[in-house]
């Protein structure tokens, strides 16, 4: 893999009043956008990365699909877009066998922080909000790193003693950014948060997908759980099944927050993969956050025609009904979404601000939105 010590972006902080108009909204709004310093709390890039070879590092088009599915994000992209935080997600083959997941998981891994090392100049590995704040103050981009499918670390796999020794090395001095490579313990150390199922049906538990038979937490799960709330790990219940949504509910340290990353909210548009205002108040009264995906589907527009304003509707209800505090942004970019057409990839993603000024939004609430809430609870689990 070649090195690419710089990434390539227009900086448009230079001229805002013309990134403001070549996205039609006002100064005012990317003002308050660079202020409320954007974190997203789920890029699925990495998947493409490990499928077609799509470098993280290169700045892409709109792809043979017109940004759909894929080629909404890079990190070129994001730096131009000023996102300041984005959760790197690693996610689990449910094809794959449970011997060989260990393996494969420890390699992905390594594969992805060796990317995100490779750019120093412009990306920082953190695990922290104090973390966040450091490489905002070098002007990095603030890279944290998921993991979606818990089958991957499971109690009985492997990969979970290389969490506890992750766990180890940071007791004993290792500094969290560390990014030795490919093997040092430390590295482990660096995973924020773990959605403990995906599309299907797992060892850990049930899916909400509709073939999924909202079955819920296993014996196995309910282990993970702990084990994550052992090492500060965020649970993460997005495409979990109610029932087992409910029973990680029961075991999780009620001390610690939980979190759904990527989501709609079925007060908004009633779909499997939305939660319900009950689940919403749920994650509220732990002190987590939810995030809104850019599905337009999910969110209640037709597929191929959705509008930026639907993520906003579904971040009004979550603030309606659980407080100010609990919306954030999830966007599942590069998951196979179908975003909405005034917004296909980060670089549009200032627009929302002015949605929400527009829908009369305080300033205050939109900055809890683009980073304030998740910086919270990430305080709230790791100080």
């Amino acid at each position: 893999m070649s090195l690419s010590p710089h990434l390539a972006f227009t900086d448009h902080r230079a001229a805002p009043d013309a990134w403001a108009a070549s996205l039609g909204i006002s100064r005012a709004a990317i003002d308050l956008y660079l202020a409320a310093r954007p974190i997203d709390l789920h890029v699925d890039s990495f998947i493409w990365q490990r499928i077609l070879g799509y470098d993280l590092r290169k700045r892409h088009g709109h792809g043979l699909l017109g940004a759909r599915f894929y080629s909404q994000v890079d990190l070129p992209r994001l730096r131009e877009a000023q996102v300041s935080g984005a959760v790197f997600v690693i996610s689990t083959n449910p094809l794959r066998s449970t011997a060989a997941r260990p393996r494969v998981f420890e390699k992905n891994f390594a594969r992805l922080k060796s990317i995100l090392a490779s750019v120093p100049d412009d990306v920082q590995l953190v695990r922290t909000a104090r973390d966040f704040a450091d490489a905002q103050a070098h002007g990095k981009l603030a890279a944290f790193i998921g993991i979606q499918g818990g089958n991957a670390i499971d109690r009985d796999s492997e990969s979970a003693r290389l969490l506890d020794d992750g766990l180890s090395a940071k007791e004993n001095g290792l500094h969290s950014n560390d990014l030795r490579e490919p093997s040092a313990s430390a590295n482990f150390s660096s995973v924020v948060r773990v959605t403990l199922v995906h599309l299907s049906n797992s060892r850990v538990g049930g899916t909400s997908a509709p073939l999924g038979g909202n079955r819920g937490l296993t014996e196995v799960g309910r282990q993970l759980v702990s084990s994550l709330n052992a090492r500060r790990i965020f649970v993460d219940l997005a495409h979990i099944s109610k029932k087992g949504f409910w029973e990680a509910l029961e075991v999780h340290d009620k001390s610690l927050p939980m979190i759904v990353t990527h989501t709609g909210v079925s007060g908004v548009h009633e779909h499997w993969r939305n939660l319900d205002d009950e689940q919403v108040r749920a994650i509220a009264k732990s002190g987590g956050v939810v995030g809104v995906m850019y599905q337009s589907s999910f969110l209640g527009d037709p597929i191929f025609s959705g509008r930026a304003e639907s993520i906003v509707r579904h971040l009004e209800h979550i603030a309606k009904i659980a407080g100010d505090e609990t919306p954030a942004l999830g966007s599942d970019w590069d998951g196979a979404i179908v975003p909405p057409l005034d917004m296909k990839t980060c670089l549009e993603l200032p627009r929302l601000v002015q949605i929400m000024l527009d829908r009369g939004w305080r300033d205050e609430r939109i900055t809890r939105v683009f980073s304030g809430n998740f910086l919270r609870a990430l305080t709230l689990l790791r100080g």
